[in-house]
């Protein structure tokens, strides 16, 4: 999750918003932040929903946002 942080700053949220839209606690997505666990691949799609961002983005595969497709 490279690019969460990133992602999540530039989108203005914090860590409590996003984790209360994907019904996690605040410490479960600090650890995909800090790389210390991965959401699985519907929580990851969430969150890239949620910041408007590619889960490549998200991933580090690409530099470019890409597009949301919705």
């Amino acid at each position: 999750m490279v690019n969460l942080k990133t992602a999540r700053k530039d989108a203005g949220l914090t860590q409590v918003e996003i984790a209360q839209r994907i019904n996690v606690s605040q410490q479960c997505y600090s650890d995909y932040e800090n790389g210390k666990t991965d959401p699985d691949m519907n929580t990851l799609v969430m969150i890239a929903d949620i910041l408007q961002v590619s889960t490549d983005y998200l991933l580090g595969r690409t530099d470019e946002l890409g597009a949301v497709i919705t």
